[in-house]
C-alpha cells in the first residue's frame, strides 16, 4: 500500500502542474477582478549634484548619505563638466578641481559604491556642448579647447574673421574667448559643435568610455544645443553646410547654387536660411541619436535623459535643440524638463507644456529648487505629480545644502513630499 499510495501521489501531482495554468486562466477570465495588480511604478526622486560636491571622498560621502537621509532614490552627478572628467577617463583630463585629491580618488567610482549599497540610483550627468568658461581657460593641453580649438563653435558676428585666422594660432582662440566673455549675460562659455565629424565623434566616445567601464544606471545629457541661434559659424560646420547642399547636384545645378551663394563661405547660410537653421538642427539630432545608439549597444537597460526647456517649440527655434524630435523618435527615455519658475502658474504651464509634448515618454519635473522655499518646492511636487510627472529632480544639491539652508532644506521636502 505505502508504494501504490506514492505512485498515485506523484501522478495527482503531475497532473496539478499541468492543469494548475490552465484552470488559473480560466478563473481569471471569468473574474478579472481578481487579476494581480501590476506594482506602482517607483516615482523617481532625484537631486542633480553638481561636479562641486564630487571634490572629495568627504563630500562624495555626505552627498550620498544625504541623499539617503533625505528618501532620495536617484543622484545625477555631474561627471562631465566642462571638458573634464570626474571620473578615470581615458580621453580627457582629469577635472583641476581634484588637483588635491590622490590619483586612485575617482568620484564616479565612489559614487557607485556608496550609492549603489544604499540602493541609489547613479546617472552619469555629461554636459554635451559647453566645455569651458570664457573667463578662465583650462590649463591642461589635453583639454579639447586647447587640442582642437577649431572645433570650437563660432557666432555670426566672428565667422569671417575667424575664418582667416589658423584655428591653431593662440590669436584664434583669445579672439574668441574675448568675445564670449563680453557677451556673458547670453552665453555661458565655449561650446564644441556637433557639426565637424570629428568633435561628433570625440563626444560619443566620451560617453561610450563612461557606460563601458561604470555600470551606472542612466546617462543624463546637458547643454545639448546651442548657445543661441547665431552660433555655429565655424569654417568647418560652414564647409559641411556647404556640402550638404551641392551633394547629389549635376553641375549645372551646382553652379547656380554657388552663383546664388558667392564665394565667401559665411554668405551661404544667408543665401539658405531655412535650409541653415534645419541643417544645425539635424546635425544635433544626429549627435544624439549615435550617443544613444553607442549606450543602448553596451547596455539596453542605461536609461537616457536630457535636460530641456520646458517650452519644446522655443528650444528648437531659440537654441536649434529639437527634443520634441527626439521624442518621437525615441531617441530619449526619459525627459527632463527644467521648470525653474518661481510662480505656481508659470511652473504649471510649463510642466502641463512639456508633458503633453513628450506624450507617452517619462518626464521627470526639472524643479529649481534653489529659487523656492521649502514648502514652494513641495507644492510644485505635487504640481508635477497631479501632471503625470513620474519623477523629480532638484536642482541641485550643492546649491540647496550651501548655507544659509544647510541640510535642513532637503529634511523638509523629504518630510512633507516624500513622508511615504
Amino acid at each position: 500500500m505505502p508504494a501504490i499510495h506514492t505512485a498515485l501521489t506523484v501522478r495527482l501531482r503531475a497532473a496539478t502542474a499541468i492543469l494548475a495554468p490552465v484552470l488559473g486562466a480560466a478563473f481569471l477570465l471569468a473574474h478579472p477582478d481578481a487579476a494581480p495588480k501590476k506594482p506602482a511604478v517607483t516615482e523617481v526622486r532625484a537631486l542633480w549634484v553638481r561636479s562641486t560636491s564630487l571634490t572629495s571622498p568627504a563630500a562624495v560621502t555626505a552627498m550620498v548619505k544625504s541623499a539617503q537621509a533625505g528618501r532620495f532614490n536617484t543622484v545625477l552627478v555631474q561627471v562631465r563638466a566642462r571638458g573634464d572628467a570626474y571620473f578615470a577617463s581615458r580621453l580627457e583630463p582629469r577635472a583641476a578641481a581634484l588637483d588635491a585629491q590622490p590619483d586612485s580618488f575617482d568620484p564616479l567610482a565612489l559614487t557607485l559604491q556608496l550609492a549603489h549599497a544604499r540602493g541609489i540610483r547613479v546617472h552619469a550627468w555629461i554636459d554635451v556642448g559647453l566645455v569651458s568658461s570664457a573667463v578662465q581657460l583650462p590649463t591642461s593641453r589635453a583639454h579639447v579647447v586647447n587640442r582642437h580649438p577649431e572645433w570650437l563653435m563660432v557666432p555670426r558676428e566672428l565667422a569671417r574673421d575667424m575664418a582667416l585666422l589658423d584655428a591653431k594660432s593662440q590669436l584664434y582662440l583669445e579672439k574668441l574667448t574675448r568675445w564670449t566673455r563680453a557677451q556673458s549675460g547670453e552665453v555661458e562659455g565655449l561650446y564644441l559643435s556637433p557639426i565637424p565629424e570629428d568633435a561628433a565623434d570625440a563626444t560619443v566616445a566620451i560617453v561610450a568610455d563612461v557606460v563601458a567601464r561604470y555600470p551606472v544606471d542612466g546617462v543624463h545629457l546637458d547643454y545639448v544645443r546651442y548657445p543661441n541661434d547665431e552660433f555655429d559659424y565655424s569654417l568647418g560646420a560652414l564647409q559641411a553646410f556647404r556640402a550638404d547642399i551641392l551633394r547629389g547636384l549635376d553641375p549645372a545645378a551646382r553652379r547656380q547654387k554657388e552663383h546664388e551663394a558667392g564665394t565667401e563661405l559665411s554668405a551661404w547660410p544667408e543665401a539658405f536660411p531655412d535650409r541653415w537653421r534645419e541643417f544645425r538642427r539635424d546635425r544635433l539630432t544626429r549627435l544624439v541619436t549615435r550617443i544613444r545608439d553607442s549606450v543602448k549597444a553596451r547596455r539596453r537597460d542605461i536609461i537616457v535623459s536630457a535636460a530641456v526647456p520646458p517650452d519644446a517649440a522655443g528650444a528648437a527655434n531659440a537654441r536649434l535643440q529639437d527634443w520634441a524630435t527626439w521624442v518621437r523618435q525615441g531617441l530619449l527615455d526619459v525627459v527632463c524638463p527644467m521648470a525653474y519658475a518661481t510662480d505656481r502658474a508659470t511652473f504649471t504651464a510649463q510642466m502641463t507644456q512639456a508633458t503633453q509634448m513628450a506624450g507617452l515618454r517619462p518626464v521627470w519635473a526639472g524643479i529649481g529648487a534653489y529659487r523656492l522655499s521649502s514648502s514652494d518646492t513641495v507644492e510644485n511636487i505635487r504640481i508635477a505629480r497631479s501632471l503625470g510627472a513620474t519623477g523629480i529632480v532638484l536642482f541641485s544639491y550643492d546649491a540647496l545644502i550651501a548655507l544659509p539652508r544647510g541640510f535642513e532644506y532637503l529634511a523638509q521636502v523629504s518630510n512633507a513630499a516624500f513622508s511615504r
